[in-house]
């Protein structure tokens, strides 16, 4: 990739700027990352730095492909193709997703408060309306608790190995988003932006869930036609949702 990854790097600022302007972050709790795979460079937000103050020279830019040694330390200085600041401390869970993820091109964590909610009493979102439905197919799912050896061995790489094995039985490409069981949202798409309305769609349906639950503590989950209809008119082979 030519120009020191610019087009990379502009295409993860923007995302990471789009986080506070759709009200789905706090402080700096959250990062987006974007993935060139031809070249297997990603870039990510840098650790710890405000929003409003990033720019595209910020951002780090590191080999997807590292993993962590035998002793399970990852040497994400040694990773880095560009940059000077330090990457998120989420940047091993990044890289790990998209090496078992092969389709997807942008990683977006937050702490999106309503989705937050759903993640640290450890349910999933259930699938309430077609809003839901538009977007992912079926009830977003929450990971199992991760073990204090995998907290010791290294949490953060541990913390995609525990969304990989949710997603034995799931297809990453329908179901775009996971609720990490204690901590928060992860979801992805194939762009920076894609990935972001993702998180924020993810947000609104989990805010309009636990508002309906609280109406009406007995409403139950959408048809599985109404959910058939209102996603796949929008995704896959068939899909007349948008302009061809």
């Amino acid at each position: 990739m030519s120009d020191d990854f610019l087009a990379l790097r502009q295409e993860c600022l923007e995302a990471n700027k789009q986080l506070p302007q759709f009200g789905i972050v706090d402080l700096t709790f959250g990062n987006v990352s974007v993935l060139d795979r031809e070249s297997g460079a990603m870039a990510i937000k840098p650790s710890g730095v405000a929003y409003e103050a990033l720019t595209a020279e910020d951002m780090v830019v590191l080999d997807v492909q590292a993993k962590p040694d035998d002793s399970y330390t990852l040497d994400l200085e040694k990773a880095t193709l560009w940059g000077k600041l330090r990457p998120s401390s989420d940047t091993p869970t990044h890289m790990r997703l998209y090496q078992a993820f092969s389709n997807i091109r942008a990683i977006v964590h937050t702490h999106s408060r309503n989705a937050t909610v759903y993640a640290q009493v450890g349910k999933p979102i259930p699938c309430m309306g077609t809003t839901h439905a538009d977007y992912f197919y079926g009830e977003v799912p929450v990971t199992r608790p991760i073990h204090p050896e995998e907290i010791d061995r290294h949490y953060e790489w541990e913390t995609a190995n525990v969304i990989i094995e949710r997603f034995q039985d799931l297809d990453p490409d329908q179901m775009n988003a996971v609720l990490f069981h204690g901590h928060a949202p992860f979801a992805w798409g194939s762009s920076g932006t894609k990935a972001v309305e993702t998180a924020f769609a993810l947000e609104v349906i989990a805010e309009m869930a636990l508002k309906g639950r609280n109406l009406s503590p007995q409403a139950t989950p959408l048809s599985k036609a109404q959910l058939d209809k209102h996603y796949l008119r929008k995704h896959g082979h068939n899909a007349y949702y948008g302009q061809p």
